[in-house]
């Protein structure tokens, strides 16, 4: 029986850098760049072709899809993390093919599977949805080896329906 058994402290650069995949992965982050520098550039031309009123609303609207982009990427995730107490607990981890034993000092807890509806990996953690915001964050870091790794990721490819790799 293949079973990984994990314990770990999540370090805020983990829960960070989870955040920013799940953001890149739920947005259209080219296209939203892309429209902020458009309306920019439509404000800035319209504001010295005369019609400053709109020219000044069209840079108003851009700074605020900018500042959009900036919090999702770089204020939110830090607030989260610092903010969930839960965060600054030891965790410990056992996942086999019945299911995923979960204990930290507040819960101990065994959980199936199927409640992981999908999963995201990136290039420094496994990010397992069990709802459209709701995730759980396990960074590539806290695996033993390769080959602990490896097993994990043949698990999570045997009991997720929909796992989506971006580090190929």
């Amino acid at each position: 029986m293949e079973t990984v058994n994990l314990s770990f402290r999540y370090a805020e650069e983990d829960y960070v850098r989870a955040m920013r995949a799940h953001y890149a992965s739920r947005l259209r982050l080219p296209i939203d760049i892309a429209v902020t520098v458009g309306v920019a550039v439509l404000g800035a031309y319209e504001l010295r072709s005369g019609s400053h009123a709109f020219g000044i609303a069209l840079l108003c609207v851009s700074g605020i899809f900018a500042l959009i982009l900036i919090a999702a990427f770089a204020v939110i995730p830090r607030i989260s993390f610092r903010t969930q107490p839960k965060f600054r607990d030891e965790y410990s981890l056992r996942f086999s093919p019945e299911g995923i034993h979960f204990q930290t000092v507040h819960i101990d807890s065994d959980l199936q599977w199927g409640m992981y509806t999908s999963a995201l990996v990136d290039a420094y953690s496994f990010i397992l949805y069990y709802g459209t915001q709701q995730f759980s964050v396990i960074p590539k870091r806290v695996f033993r080896d390769g080959s602990q790794r490896e097993t994990f990721e043949r698990l999570l490819l045997q009991n997720v329906s929909r796992v989506v790799d971006k580090t190929k």
